[in-house]
């Protein structure tokens, strides 16, 4: 199949890249490189062993969206493109709605105007707000609490009413956790521009010397050591789950929701342990205060993805940080080859 990704430059389309080039399709990736790096693909296409073709493109760029699917001959989009900061959301909301939701609408009108109507959207755990139900559920109550989780809600509810207009539409709405990890190699990872938004990138980076200390947000969590509990998923594991998205999408018209994540939790203490002893170093840290709207738990109900995908996260918590690790002492600047070198 002919697969169109856009924010494929990124950490998850990277991997998911990688991956549809393994199965034999064939993929276009499209990016504006502003939280990414071209390097990330030219080490895909050397694991792959294949190459794709790139557009340097923002989605909220219609006339750029035109010429890349009028190049592409697209039967398929893989939607990542998008900012993904909630703290930054928070304070800059109208660059958040714009690129993510008006970038979305763009991308969407491009597809119908070249008859392209199959498409695989990163969402977010963060739709479901701070509901205490656990595990959570696809339909599960809906109510994000921030502007970045607002516009994946909107953009799932704009997906829905389009299928609704037209049947032709196939579309999958992931709802995935908390991505972590790194392809086995140590090649293809995280490589977050500024300081981390995550737990994850923030300990390697602690780990390889480049920040000095991790901030615990939050150590009188109602958990068993204080600390919250978070559903994480292996990338490659997710990568996996797009592809199977991808599969289930060409004999199924309608909209179709699944979470994506692993059904069991980790507290931060436990990921700090675990990741001491995959890297052989300690983890300095200390306790801060709880962030506004952090909810002590949150966890995936991975079900319906096993009953209809034939998907389940395989990789163990020992892995993830293994290669995680492996990742940034391979590239402890990321992938700024040159920064490395001097």
């Amino acid at each position: 199949m002919k697969v169109l990704v856009t924010g494929g430059a990124g950490y998850i389309g990277s991997h998911t890249i990688l991956q549809l080039l393994e199965a034999g399709h064939h993929v276009t990736a499209v990016d504006n490189l502003s939280n990414s790096q071209m390097e990330s693909l030219l080490r895909v296409q050397k694991l792959a062993g294949r190459s794709l073709a790139f557009h340097e493109a923002d989605i909220t760029d219609p006339a750029a969206l035109d010429r890349v699917f009028a190049a592409a001959g697209a039967e398929a989009v893989i939607h990542f493109a998008g900012l993904k900061a909630v703290g930054e959301s928070v304070s800059q909301p109208l660059r958040y709605y714009r690129n993510n939701v008006t970038g979305t609408l763009n991308l969407l009108e491009a597809m119908d105007a070249h008859d392209v109507r199959t498409l695989v959207f990163s969402s977010s755990a963060t739709v479901y707000g701070s509901n205490p139900q656990m595990p959570l559920k696809e339909d599960s109550r809906l109510g994000a609490t921030n502007p970045y989780g607002r516009t994946k809600q909107q953009i799932e509810e704009i997906l829905t009413d389009v299928q609704a207009s037209d049947g032709r539409w196939r579309l999958a709405l992931l709802r995935y956790f908390n991505p972590v990890g790194a392809h086995p190699s140590g090649q293809i990872g995280e490589d977050p521009q500024g300081p981390p938004n995550n737990l994850f990138p923030y300990v390697t980076q602690v780990a390889v010397g480049r920040r000095d200390m991790l901030n615990v947000f939050g150590g009188d969590y109602p958990t068993s050591d204080g600390t919250g509990i978070r559903d994480y998923i292996h990338v490659m594991d997710l990568a996996a789950g797009h592809l199977a998205a991808l599969d289930y999408l060409a004999a199924r018209e309608g909209v179709h929701t699944w979470n994506l994540g692993s059904g069991s939790g980790h507290s931060v203490l436990e990921i700090i342990r675990a990741f001491e002893k995959a890297a052989q170093t300690a983890i300095p840290y200390s306790l801060a205060e709880r962030r506004p709207g952090d909810a002590p738990v949150s966890l995936a109900d991975p079900t319906a993805a096993f009953r209809d995908l034939g998907w389940k996260a395989a990789e163990t918590l020992e892995n993830m940080c293994a290669d995680a690790w492996r990742w940034q002492q391979n590239n402890p600047n990321g992938y700024r080859v040159e920064a490395a070198a001097s």
